[in-house]
């Protein structure tokens, strides 16, 4: 590896520190899952800000295997059959609540998914993206981790690059890739939001996106500045992302679907967003908290009496 190839500049990434509110974080989905966690990767617009101040924290929970995290049970079943599974978090630090959604994978399904071997961008398109290793279990993790970082990185400029005709920038070639991906998620962002994620890190995709070009295919502009697509966006390019978008949106129900057997501690993350946006605040006693269906009635009357929804 040499100082500017991909793998090397992604370990270095990886390697920053991250701030202590979410090593804290970090730490308590970590101890969830228990010697079966093999990393714990920070990503996201917590990491983009600088900040979790009234913010979730993104972290992805790589484990050994499911049966592993959880023991047999249907948890470690719907796991195996459409990874990922998600879940809510809260932990003290200072005088103050850190809360997270973070989501488990194992270490084969992470190095297919972010390693640009699936068809769908759920994972790549995310991980081609900044993040730290808030926690590695040991060398040998972070090596299998760096290399699926680099691949998911490598699949994002070949699959953005596809996108693309005549003279481009690398600006050009990410928003492209991002607005493709959004696209293929149940709820979409605003056309904008691909600048934005772009904007927050062009040093990221400048520095690690440029040395993989040649080797693509794109030419230097003449001025030095910019770059040439070797070919323009195909019909088999669009046939294929109209696939993508068809296949994200048959995959977001059932992962909602799926969600309802398994993110843990739901009713106090959604009950954490109406605060938020509503300022209004209601405390679940424990029978709630096993029960937030049951209780839902009550809840959202409750909720309604004291002007959530207004």
């Amino acid at each position: 590896m040499t100082a500017g190839d991909p793998e090397t500049l992604r370990r270095a990434e990886t390697a920053l520190p991250v701030a202590p509110p979410i090593a804290a974080i970090s730490e308590a989905a970590r101890l969830r899952h228990g010697a079966a966690v093999a990393a714990v990767l920070f990503y996201g617009s917590c990491l983009r800000l600088d900040s979790d101040e009234g913010k979730i924290v993104d972290l992805y929970v790589v484990v050994d295997d499911y049966r592993a995290a959880y023991g047999s049970g249907l948890r470690a079943l719907l796991n195996w059959l459409l990874p990922p599974n998600v879940y809510y978090l809260e932990a003290p630090f200072e005088d103050r609540i850190v809360r997270a959604k973070y989501a488990v994978v194992s270490l084969a399904d992470f190095a297919a998914g972010a390693g640009g071997r699936w068809f769908h961008p759920y994972l790549w398109a995310r991980f081609a993206q900044p993040c730290r290793l808030s926690y590695c279990r040991d060398e040998a993790v972070r090596g299998a981790v760096v290399a699926t970082l680099s691949a998911s990185l490598r699949k994002g400029v070949a699959e953005g690059l596809a996108l693309l005709a005549g003279p481009f920038d690398i600006r050009d070639l990410w928003t492209s890739l991002f607005r493709q991906t959004y696209r293929t998620e149940l709820r979409a962002e605003p056309p904008e939001r691909a600048a934005e994620i772009y904007a927050a890190d062009a040093a990221h995709y400048a520095t690690l996106t440029e040395p993989q070009l040649p080797g693509l295919g794109a030419q230097r502009t003449a001025g030095g500045e910019g770059w040439t697509a070797p070919r323009g966006g195909s019909g088999g390019v669009e046939a294929k992302w109209r696939l993508r978008r068809l296949q994200g949106k048959l995959l977001s129900v059932a992962r909602l679907a799926k969600a309802a057997f398994t993110f843990q501690d739901g009713a106090q993350y959604l009950l954490w967003k109406i605060e938020r946006h509503s300022g209004v605040s209601i405390t679940l006693t424990p029978w709630q908290r096993r029960h937030p269906l049951l209780a839902s009635t009550v809840l959202f009357w409750r909720l309604y009496r004291k002007g959530a929804f207004r």
